[in-house]
């Protein structure tokens, strides 16, 4: 699997734990940035990895910031995107049965990187569960992305 990485200056540190892990399992990782812990505004990093993720340019993505929830909120803004803001584990297997998550937000500030890694292997793992009712609300997701979406 490819996955499309990117962080701010507050996420730099477990972007970069998270980069050597997530190739460690096996899958190819694109860094967008950030490459420091001087401030960067997050915005400019969520939209690449996002970008790649919409274009099958990457199969997921992950964002990391303070929080996570800058970069979840910027990456929610691209249609197609469905970012999930986890800090557990059940809520990172659930994200990909139940919502189909293509992106993951963590904050560096709220976990550690131990957690930080076995959420990241959960997501990785865990597929979506195509079953009616999921696939009926994220029809529905698709439907007031293209209702609000200024290039329908």
């Amino acid at each position: 699997m490819k996955i499309a990485l990117g962080s701010d200056h507050g996420g730099y540190r477990l972007k970069e734990e998270i980069k050597s892990f997530v190739q460690s399992l096996g899958h190819d990782v694109e860094d967008v940035g950030c490459d420091c812990s001087d401030s960067v505004d997050y915005p400019d990093y969520a939209l690449p990895v996002c970008r790649k993720v919409v274009a099958g340019e990457a199969d997921r993505g992950i964002v990391i910031c303070g929080t996570g929830i800058g970069m979840s909120i910027a990456a929610n803004k691209v249609p197609g995107i469905r970012c999930a803001l986890v800090h557990d584990m059940f809520s990172a297997k659930a994200t990909r049965e139940h919502n189909d998550s293509n992106v993951l937000a963590m904050g560096e500030r709220v976990i550690g990187p131990g957690l930080a890694q076995e959420i990241v292997r959960v997501w990785l793992e865990t597929e979506f569960s195509e079953g009616e009712r999921h696939v009926k609300r994220l029809k529905k997701i698709k439907t007031m992305e293209d209702e609000y979406s200024l290039h329908p």
